[in-house]
């Protein structure tokens, strides 16, 4: 039953794809990147949070277990919080790159 569902969506798909081969006006496509870019910043906050919060969960069960590496544990989570907070900052960069 997922084989058959599969092909008909890929057929749909195929036969579909000549729709956005129309020349478009310059407007049209900033209206999409605007939106697409609001998307990937959603979706990129949304991951960002995530991991903070199971890195934040994770470091304060660490520290409750050996508290004599809380020091440690402290260092690698906020090493952890900025990495994770750079990829909501990259695609922020990345958006304003594509709508100039």
């Amino acid at each position: 039953m997922n084989v058959k569902l599969f092909l008909i969506l890929l057929v749909l798909f195929v036969f579909a794809s000549p729709i956005f081969a129309q020349d478009a006006a310059k407007e049209s496509h900033l209206q999409w990147v605007a939106i697409t870019s609001g998307f990937s910043m959603a979706i990129a906050s949304a991951g960002c949070g995530l991991a903070q919060a199971k890195a934040t969960a994770a470091a304060a069960e660490g520290m409750g277990r050996n508290p004599g590496a809380a020091a440690a544990i402290r260092f690698a989570l906020l090493l952890g919080l900025v990495l994770i907070e750079s990829l909501a900052l990259y695609t922020l960069v990345i958006i304003f790159a594509k709508v100039t």
